[in-house]
């Protein structure tokens, strides 16, 4: 089932009454109140220029843009007001597709509002908009979206040729120059022009002075006076993510809700838009493959003979690869980087404090997704991004984000241990054979209850140890946390592939732990039990590698400043491209060079002679602290 309700979110301009003052003679007559279009700035000669660049470049973001089809996740909260911390999720929708952009930009039917729609929630009218195609996998919450977030992530994309953002339709007005990290921008406000309001963006652009690409912009999209009480104010970033090519990233929306006298926010949503560089083979063609570019695959070292167990543990580690390899080229995990090899040391510490064997390093990756959920494929640990975000509480030491990644990896190393291992019907590889939009469907990864249950304890165990024990404290708070806002943050609770922390009856799998920490106290602005959203990695869409941010820790001056598990508006410190260097040829008969002391060691190709216990990695256990 198709929907083509597309949402068009209202702005209708509002214009201040004069003042009832008292008449007052003047000489030539009454003054005329001057109209607001000429206290403008009107444009130079040299930013009219900048103006027309722009224009001709935003048509060549929209002819690029309809040639991929992206991931787009979108993740609303409806918000209440909350008498110790302002406002509080109430509720939450969450939405993940593949979006074809081709098949969208330049549709007539998604420029205006249908009047006669009918009233609907914030998260239906979202869900509408995005035209999800349902039913293809609704119990892990996947839909192929051929519709897409467009009026969001695009300024203006009506007409046949998707020529909506020119002259005739839009005017411009200088406002100031600004620099967005490291890019020197000019900053406009834009309105549509006489004749064309129906469905245009208003509001503000910001267009870097190198290239005359948009790389910001603010505001609404105008509508009928109907629609003002379903206002979507938006604000979207581009990042460079190829030379000279500035693509959507991410956008931040939200509303205040108009009856409430504090000014509480009715709803706030985050969109982030990645996996660019994916290619999809034609319709009509065998969907059997999946290309990502500039991606090389490892190769495995030559081995010795394989005992009938270590023939076992390899196609378990096959099923394994498959899988990931499968999940990777359909965008929802990210490429390997330096942070998930911290992660992975952090994991065969584990290991080794606990004195437990191995022949095969655990390694960790991390889902590209807010859902706050882990899974373990094989050897393979997956963490969602909302799950290490919201865990990465600064403090001086980094104790507590280390604590708290600690529990959530010890999670996951209990099932390795206890060998509730993946399918090894994953070994052959033809059952990898399918579209990437099938990819949640075709492959749910999560353990069973009674598996979860012997992981917690296998787990809490792990983390009894002298090394881990005092790092269980800051779970608790998160725990606690986590559950003193579980009713409005059901969907962020609810896992796409993996395991959630939480069971069916609302407590945790390791409600253990809770009993580990000190009282969760919001009023008390020493303790901060857990992040926002997006507070530690941020990704880049075209490589799909994540990246940790590096931020000046802001001190807490109220309960108001916690923002455990919300969303938050996005500001990003754009840069332009640079191109990798070329990995430097090595010299010929030269001795491979030892790690500086500290350094982290690469536990993903090196392992403990077999039946050894692994000496925990020194200097090493620490995240990078933002």
């Amino acid at each position: 089932m198709t929907f083509r309700k597309p949402l068009t979110a209202a702005l209708t301009l509002t214009f201040l009454a004069s003042s009832a003052l008292p008449a007052m003679a003047f000489p030539f007559g009454k003054k005329k109140v001057q109209d607001d279009s000429a206290i403008t700035r009107k444009p130079t000669a040299a930013q009219n220029a900048l103006i027309d660049k722009a224009i001709v470049r935003e048509a060549v973001v929209v002819k690029e843009v309809k040639t991929r089809i992206p991931l787009v996740e979108t993740y609303i909260q409806n918000m209440k007001a909350d008498p110790v911390m302002f406002e509080t999720p109430q509720s939450d929708v969450h939405f993940l597709a593949r979006v074809d952009f081709g098949k969208v930009i330049g549709e007539e039917g998604y420029a205006e509002a249908k009047k006669d729609a009918p009233k609907q929630s914030i998260g239906s009218k979202f869900k509408h908009s995005l035209d999800y195609i349902t039913g293809l996998s609704k119990s892990l919450h996947l839909q192929y979206n051929d519709m897409g977030f467009v009026r969001m992530i695009l300024i203006d994309t009506q007409g046949p040729n998707s020529d909506g953002f020119n002259r005739t339709n839009y005017k411009f007005a200088y406002v100031r120059n600004d620099f967005l990290g490291t890019v020197p921008t000019q900053v406009f406000d834009v309105e549509p022009a006489k004749g064309h309001q129906s469905g245009r963006f208003v509001g503000r652009i910001w267009i870097e002075r190198n290239g005359g690409n948009i790389v910001r912009y603010s505001g609404d999209l105008t509508g009928s006076q109907a629609d003002i009480k379903e206002n979507f104010h938006f604000e979207s970033w581009r990042t460079n993510i190829q030379e000279g090519m500035w693509l959507p990233t991410s956008s931040y929306i939200e509303e205040t809700d108009p009856k409430s006298p504090e000014h509480v926010l009715k709803m706030k949503a985050i969109n982030h838009v990645w996996g660019y560089s994916l290619k999809i083979p034609p319709a009509e063609e065998d969907q059997t493959s999946v290309e990502i570019q500039g991606v090389q695959n490892d190769t495995a070292a030559d081995a010795t003979d394989i005992s009938p167990l270590g023939a076992q543990r390899q196609w378990i580690q096959e099923a394994e690869d498959n899988v990931i390899d499968r999940l990777y080229t359909a965008g929802l995990i990210d490429a390997p980087s330096d942070f998930d090899g911290t992660l992975a040391l952090l994991a065969n510490n584990i290991l080794a404090y606990n004195q437990v064997p191995t022949t095969r390093p655990i390694k960790v990756r991390t889902l590209l997704t807010e859902n706050l959920e882990s899974v373990a494929i094989g050897n393979t640990i997956l963490l969602s991004k909302g799950l290490i975000d919201t865990t990465a509480v600064p403090t001086a030491d980094g104790a507590q984000q280390l604590g708290n990644l600690n529990a959530v990896l010890a999670f996951q190393v209990a099932h390795i241990i206890l060998g509730h291992r993946i399918d090894t019907k994953y070994a052959f590889s033809d059952r990898l054979l399918f579209p990437s939009a099938s990819a949640f469907q075709r492959l749910p990864m999560g353990h069973t209850d009674a598996d979860n249950i012997e992981a917690a304890k296998k787990a809490m165990e792990l983390l009894s140890v002298k090394d881990l024990a005092d790092g269980q404290q800051y779970f608790s708070l998160f725990l606690q946390q986590l559950k003193a806002r579980q009713t409005g943050l059901k969907a962020l609770t609810t896992p796409q592939l993996g395991d959630s922390l939480l069971k069916t009856d609302g407590t945790f799998w390791m409600q253990a732990i809770v009993a580990k920490g000190p009282k969760l106290d919001n009023k008390d602005v020493k303790q901060q039990g857990a992040m926002p959203l997006s507070a530690y990695l941020r990704f880049d869409p075209w490589t799909d590698k994540v990246i940790t941010l590096h931020t000046t820790l802001e001190p807490l001056l109220s309960s108001r400043d916690k923002l455990p598990f919300e969303i938050t508006p996005i500001y990003l410190k754009l840069g332009y491209f640079v191109a990798p260097a070329e990995p430097a040829a090595p010299a010929t008969g030269a001795a491979t060079a030892a790690p500086a002391a500290g350094a982290p060691t690469d536990t993903t190709t090196a392992a403990p002679a077999a039946g050894t216990a692994p000496a925990p990695a020194t200097g090493t256990a620490t995240p990078p602290q933002p």
